[in-house]
């Protein structure tokens, strides 16, 4: 099934700690399940875990083919990788993989941000997210062209708007 989902164009990556029993001590580590999975319009539908004793971004490079760990016959994987802004992926992004960025991921933090304090900034960035999302759940039953076509004409303008606000909120703050 890796080698499957190594054939995709584009994958999603993200690690959650999960308690190991740590053999003749008695007492539990943090170790890491790695997910990967196909993205939403890829002919495979899976995701791959990989079970690691740490958060190492190595552990990533050597899924990826990139590291000399890697399998003979494995090429490394290159293409978009969306996740979060862990440093643990830093590497591969000098190595080919290109990084795309989880929107969830940066929501989640105006929202925080929001809820702690109330505050503006932070409503407007909930809000010009949330007309992207809005585009996305229009367009979510279109054939993956149909998509594209929309989201260049209708998400990349509301895209622009957000860096080019949050550029000047950055100046501000």
């Amino acid at each position: 099934m890796k080698s499957q989902l190594l054939q995709c164009q584009v994958l999603h990556a993200d690690e959650t700690p999960v308690a190991m029993l740590a053999p003749g001590k008695g007492r539990t580590h943090r170790a890491y399940l790695w997910a990967y999975a196909a993205a939403m319009h890829e002919g495979l539908k899976a995701v791959v875990y990989d079970f690691t004793d740490s958060r190492s971004g190595e552990h990533a490079r050597v899924f990826l083919g990139h590291s000399s760990e890697r399998e003979r016959d494995q090429a490394p994987w290159t293409g978009p990788l969306v996740c979060d802004d862990f440093s643990g992926y830093k590497a591969l992004f000098a190595l080919g993989v290109t990084e795309v960025g989880c929107m969830a991921h940066a929501r989640r933090k105006f929202v925080e941000l929001h809820a702690s304090g109330n505050s503006s900034i932070a409503a407007t960035a909930i809000e010009l997210i949330g007309q992207l999302y809005g585009v996305e759940r229009e367009i979510k039953a279109l054939p993956p062209e149909a998509q594209l076509e929309h989201r260049r004409r209708r998400s990349a303008p509301i895209a622009d708007a957000l860096r080019g606000w949050l550029t000047a909120q950055r100046a501000k703050v």
